[in-house]
């Protein structure tokens, strides 16, 4: 998801899963894991401490967890739009302050490289658990591996001890990470979700940016008439056009219309008109054609490669599109963010905007060094990896203010910046990914569905819902739930 590509998608993831995303997820992929069976060689209780006593060393103000100099961090990092280097900046500089060493696996095939791991008792101690082949936060969390990170979010902030490291995070950042009212995954990385265009062809074009879906519609029109398509999308990974559908929604019903998908309404999809606007206005550019030419069949990265050579006028993605597509963007391009164009009588502005925080990190129940592990969350959410993570990964963290404002970003990466000011408190996020995996997954799948032309807007109401009221009958997803 996915945080964040289809590998970000964790939102993810995402997610989000992030790609899906929200990664990537922010970001979700499509692939999920069976909740039956997996991974429950080894359920355990979230809390246990598995670690061994060479990892145990004396707590100090400093270093409250006690990690043990001298002792190894297995860390995992999903190598995805952000890439692992900032992680290897991380750990170098915990191996300098702390003396503690690290083993470092930068990989996309997180399931296939990890579950096999988990099943035999032996994680890594800290996991970046993202993209189209993440183990599913609400699959690990049901089989007893993920240690609750409370210990972690009131231990003291590196750069105010006087605070607790949850006092200096965006509020509602941490909600991502939330299963049954504990946060056992930290969504790190501070995502927008929406539209994105080219500065420069939006001003050879005479194009403005569009407010309105009328005028979304009309820019597509003429890029068609110029031989350019329309809106690109990640067609193997419908994660990224419900982007477009699920902003539609929210923007056009408000909040009640987003939380009634989170709450699993009866009448969440079928019976609500937002729902409904909003799935008929993605479908009206499929019928007009202003998709650009063979977008259903592309990957992520070849959609988003394509929309760099000016073959499409917009792409939906979260903000880790820019770092994904460096190699791939023209220096001269000036990527920009904007918000998803508003369907008459939307309930939300046009200011608003998807935004909230994607990229799972989780610390495994029976991670080995549980120490070193907590400590290395601890400095992550400190200024000063905060800012190492913007200068490698050009994005944000869910730390307030938590980059060094000397700092210069990347054209795409302020315009997001930007969109989040003009955002303010207008700001949205659904949880669904992240509770419910199975759902998230048939959803995407109708998407796939109704852009290839083989569903109508009416069956894909249906089969949302269909997955809606599936996931209601799991006890469990009363425990879940948005005021």
């Amino acid at each position: 998801m996915g945080s964040t590509s289809a590998e970000n998608s964790t939102n993810g993831n995402a997610g989000v899963g992030r790609r899906d995303v929200i990664k990537r997820s922010a970001a979700l992929g499509l692939a999920a894991v069976p909740a039956t069976g997996f991974l429950s060689a080894c359920a355990s209780g979230g809390g246990d401490d598995s670690s061994d006593d060479s990892t145990k060393g004396t707590a100090s103000k400093e270093n409250p967890f006690g990690a043990a100099k001298g002792s190894k961090l297995d860390v995992v990092i999903f190598k995805g739009g952000y890439g692992d280097d900032y992680a290897k900046a991380w750990e170098a500089d915990f191996q300098k302050k702390l003396g503690i060493t690290s083993t470092h696996t930068g990989t996309q095939e997180i399931t296939g490289k990890l579950q096999p791991r988990f099943n035999a008792g032996n994680p890594p101690d800290i996991v970046d658990d993202s993209g189209a082949q993440q183990i599913k936060v609400d699959v690990l969390y049901k089989n007893g591996q993920l240690l609750d990170l409370a210990e972690v979010l009131d231990a003291p902030a590196v750069d105010d001890p006087s605070k607790k490291v949850r006092d200096l995070i965006i509020p509602g950042t941490l909600d991502a990470g939330l299963q049954e009212g504990k946060i056992v995954a930290l969504n790190y990385i501070y995502t927008v979700w929406g539209l994105w265009y080219s500065g420069k062809l939006f001003k050879e074009k005479g194009w403005e940016e569009p407010k309105t879906w009328d005028d979304f519609l009309a820019v597509c029109q003429d890029a068609k008439k110029q031989g350019i398509g329309g809106l690109a999308h990640q067609g193997k990974y419908p994660y990224y056009i419900n982007v477009a559908i699920m902003d539609l929604i929210a923007k056009k019903g408000g909040l009640d219309a987003m939380k009634a998908i989170d709450n699993l309404d009866p009448k969440a999809f079928v019976g609500s008109d937002a729902a409904q606007a909003g799935v008929e206005a993605i479908y009206e550019v499929v019928e007009k054609g202003l998709l650009m030419p063979g977008t259903n069949g592309l990957t992520h990265t070849e959609s988003q490669t394509r929309w760099n050579q000016y073959k499409a006028a917009f792409i939906t993605c979260g903000s880790w599109l820019e770092n994904e597509q460096l190699k791939q963007t023209p220096a001269d391009f000036d990527m920009k963010f904007m918000p998803m164009p508003l369907l008459p009588g939307s309930a939300l502005p046009f200011q608003a905007i998807r935004a909230g925080s994607g990229e799972p990190f989780i610390i495994p129940a029976k991670a080995k060094n549980l120490p070193a592990a907590k400590e290395f969350m601890r400095r992550m959410l400190s200024k000063e990896w905060s800012t190492i993570f913007a200068k490698e990964a050009n994005s944000l963290t869910i730390l307030k203010d938590g980059v060094d404002p000397s700092v210069k970003l990347r054209p795409g990466t302020q315009s997001t910046v930007e969109a989040s000011k003009a955002a303010g408190d207008d700001t949205f996020r659904y949880l669904y990914t992240e509770w419910y995996s199975e759902m998230g997954a048939a959803i995407e799948a109708a998407s796939n569905e109704l852009m290839a032309k083989r569903i109508q807007p009416k069956e894909w109401l249906k089969r949302a819902q269909a997955a809606v009221d599936k996931q209601a009958k799991d006890p469990a997803s009363k425990k879940n739930h948005r005021d």
